[in-house]
């Protein structure tokens, strides 16, 4: 049987702002269908790299291919191909307050495509309910909790069926059973619809829960310092750094 291809090849990626090198020559593959985290501590480039991967940022170098496609030469049509296959859930949600959630979610259909408003209304509603937010799409966000506005945020990064899904820290400043909610929704959509998932995130109860795969980035090295199952680099990394980061009892604001 012929081995699947990674969706998304990272090659030789630096990271730079200026002078200042963030993340030097990482590599790595995220296969289909996967949810893959990008973990680490404060300041190692986490979001920097999703910023790299969904085109926001030019690298200092590297590649970035999706689906065969390098986002980071990419121009014209072929960006906008590129484009049309990821989503992305920014970290505080990034929800229009002037906006009702099937308004927020019904909004890229009308940038993106040509169908008729009851199509659109249609689509954006049964998106919600894949978050379990229908009956709440009349809502503005500030009528909603922050855990209904990340899932909002989630629908809304659906809305042109992407392939890829990209979420920035969907659990940061969540109580842990609104974390868990999220968890579930994120592995509904992974197993439903087969959806790929790169995720930023440093929560650690979300990463065990949710993580095919990791990688984990370091600020003092700039490298990728450990992929691989989270559950068995907890117990088996060689590497302290790993092992401190995985092993954490409780969750220290100091350490991320």
């Amino acid at each position: 049987m012929k081995e699947k291809e990674p969706i998304i090849s990272v090659r030789n990626l630096t990271c730079a702002y200026g002078e200042n090198v963030i993340v030097d020559d990482i590599t790595f593959d995220v296969m289909p269908g996967e949810i893959f985290v990008i973990m680490g501590g404060s300041g190692c480039g986490k979001s920097t790299v999703l910023n790299h991967m969904i085109g926001l940022d030019i690298p200092g170098s590297g590649e970035i291919l999706i689906d065969g496609l390098n986002i980071v030469s990419a121009q014209g049509e072929t960006r906008l191909k590129i484009l049309s296959k990821i989503g992305v859930m920014y970290q505080m949600g990034a929800l229009f307050g002037s906006m009702t959630l099937l308004e927020n979610v019904r909004l890229p259909m009308e940038e993106f495509t040509d169908l008729p408003l009851e199509a659109m209304d249609f689509i954006a509603g049964m998106k919600l309910a894949l978050v379990g937010l229908r009956s709440y799409s009349g809502l503005m966000p500030s009528e909603i909790s922050g855990g209904m506005k990340k899932r909002a945020a989630i629908a809304r990064a659906m809305a042109l069926d992407p392939g890829i899904l990209f979420l920035d820290e969907p659990s940061a400043g969540l109580d842990p059973v609104t974390t868990a909610e999220i968890d579930e929704v994120i592995k509904g959509l992974s197993e439903d619809l087969g959806v790929t998932f790169v995720i930023v995130s440093h929560e650690l109860s979300s990463i065990f829960n949710i993580a095919d795969r990791v990688i984990m980035l370091d600020k003092r090295l700039k490298k990728i310092v450990a992929e691989g199952d989270p559950r068995e680099l907890r117990e088996h990394s060689d590497d302290p750094i790993v092992r401190e980061f995985l092993q954490r009892k409780a969750w220290n604001k100091e350490s991320i």
